[in-house]
């Protein structure tokens, strides 16, 4: 499987320098230079870049320039961004075998639409706890410092998150 990142992963989790847990994906991840390239933000592009030093990661410039442009009309965007660019990936993928890893939900959306399996940052937390890398209360106080560090997130998606996480912990123990 190969898995797109997006930056809006990437800030949230490079801001409270967290991108190590990205590895628990286990799988072919990939970031597009220009996802990478929008992580401007500090300390999140520091944390990107040691991130991509130590991380065994493919990096992605070309993409597909058909697909590049069926997603600028897919997702009405007039210029090529990140966003066209992961979309693009989606498209341009030779089987079914795709995940992507967003908070934007116009990208999960189109993601999802075209068969990709999507997750965001929360997953991935989640996905931590289940594979034992966080205990449940390290992961609860992670997503406080998301959320206080630009994710912004409704109380209920908190509420939601810790009980994913309480989920994982006890399917875990079990």
């Amino acid at each position: 499987m190969t898995v797109y990142l997006d930056a809006t992963t990437l800030i949230a989790l490079g801001s409270v320098d967290a991108l190590d847990l990205l590895t628990v994906l286990d799988r072919e991840v990939v970031i597009l230079e220009r996802i990478s390239n929008e992580v401007t933000t500090e300390p999140a592009r520091t944390a990107l870049r040691r991130f991509r030093e130590e991380a065994d990661l493919r990096s992605a410039t070309a993409v597909d320039e058909n697909a590049i442009e069926q997603a600028q009309t897919m997702l009405g965007e007039p210029e090529r961004n990140g966003d066209v660019e992961l979309v693009a990936g989606v498209l341009a993928h030779d089987d079914d075998d795709i995940a992507v890893v967003s908070d934007d939900q116009r990208v999960r959306t189109m993601a999802r639409t075209l068969g990709a399996t999507v997750t965001g940052t929360v997953g991935i937390v989640v996905r931590a706890v289940a594979s034992g890398r966080l205990a449940a209360e390290e992961a609860k106080d992670l997503i406080r410092r998301l959320d206080s560090h630009g994710l912004h997130m409704t109380g209920e998606l908190r509420e939601r998150a810790d009980e994913l996480i309480d989920d994982a912990a006890a399917d875990r123990e079990s």
